[in-house]
C-alpha cells in the first residue's frame, strides 16, 4: 500500500507521521511504501497513492483527489494511526 503523508512544509510533522506509519504498518505486517509531501505539492502526488494522512487543516485542500484522505489528529498516536490504516488493511 503506498500512502502519502502531509504537512504543511512537507517536513517535520509529515516525517514523524511517516515513521510512526512505519512502525504501525510493520506491527500489523503491512507492506507500505509512505512518503511525505507539503500540502502544495501533495495533489499530484495523493492521485497516484493508496492513501493519504493528513490533518483536519490541510484535508480540504486535498478535496479534489480520487485518493481516501484520512484524518489524523494526532500524529504521535499510535492507536489512532493503528485504527486508520485497519480500515484500509486488505
Amino acid at each position: 500500500m503506498d500512502i502519502l503523508c502531509v504537512c504543511g512544509m512537507g517536513i517535520g510533522t509529515s516525517v514523524i507521521l511517516r515513521s510512526n506509519v512505519e512502525q504501525v504498518a510493520a506491527d500489523m505486517g503491512l507492506d507500505v511504501n509512505v512518503q511525505t509531501a507539503d500540502a502544495g505539492s501533495a495533489m499530484g502526488t495523493a492521485n497516484m497513492c493508496d492513501l493519504v494522512l493528513t490533518s483536519a487543516e490541510l484535508a480540504g485542500q486535498l478535496s479534489g483527489t480520487s485518493t481516501p484522505v484520512e484524518v489524523v489528529s494526532n500524529f504521535m498516536d499510535k492507536d489512532e494511526i493503528r485504527s486508520v490504516l485497519e480500515k484500509y488493511a486488505a
